[in-house]
């Protein structure tokens, strides 16, 4: 909803363009998942799964919906996973949908690793993580985290380090938390990138609006 997501990007951004990045990117994370096999798609939902945006995706994608559920956002992901894991899955994969170079070989890396580490954090190169798969519930790797900082990465990787757990890392990627994102993604796009074409064009529309402004 417009003035709830990407918050960070406003301004230069309105409310509704950022809810339309938001939402272009979010259908991209969604059809990036139709190449994989022998998985089950959640999607976690904000403010409601009742929302006709989400229900739409869950018509034509086939993947499921679940409430998002926390203060922070350290408790909606342990919410996440443990809901997952409370219905029988033996590991799980959740990712942030605002990376616009995640591909399918990002899950069957993270897959991959959770064959021997007990956890699977996909760095961004703002020091926090894109990606965070397990085993069972950790829902001390969450916990007294100060999120949307610098020091997500290392003070996840400390709770864990505590709490016994192995962690295997993935290649870093760049997320778009805020608008400089935008212009770094941009500039460092050699035409091999994983943007659907919908999302390249709200980019470059949004450059072309904003490009020279700074926030307030």
């Amino acid at each position: 909803m417009p003035g709830d997501v990407k918050t960070r990007m406003c301004p230069p951004l309105t409310p509704d363009e950022a809810a339309s990045l938001h939402g272009s990117l979010v259908m991209d994370a969604v059809e990036r998942t139709k190449s994989l096999r022998g998985v089950d798609i959640f999607l976690a939902c904000s403010p409601g799964m009742d929302h006709p945006f989400f229900q739409t995706l869950a018509a034509r994608h086939r993947i499921r919906l679940c409430e998002q559920v926390g203060e922070d956002l350290g408790q909606r992901m342990d919410h996440a996973l443990t809901a997952v894991f409370n219905r029988g899955y033996a590991h799980a994969v959740l990712v942030g949908t605002d990376v616009p170079n995640l591909a399918a070989r990002h899950y069957e890396r993270a897959n991959a690793l959770l064959q021997t580490t007990d956890v699977v954090l996909g760095p961004t190169e703002d020091g926090g993580y894109y990606l965070v798969g397990a085993k069972r519930p950790v829902p001390a790797l969450f916990a007294d985290i100060p999120w949307s900082t610098g020091e997500v990465l290392a003070q996840s990787r400390v709770r864990a380090d505590r709490a016994g757990l192995v962690v295997g890392l993935l290649d870093p990627e760049r997320d778009l938390d805020t608008f400089d994102d935008v212009r770094a993604f941009l500039r460092e796009d050699t035409g091999t990138k994983t943007l659907s074409t919908r999302t390249s064009n709200v980019l470059h529309t949004l450059i072309q609006r904003h490009g020279n402004s700074s926030p307030a």
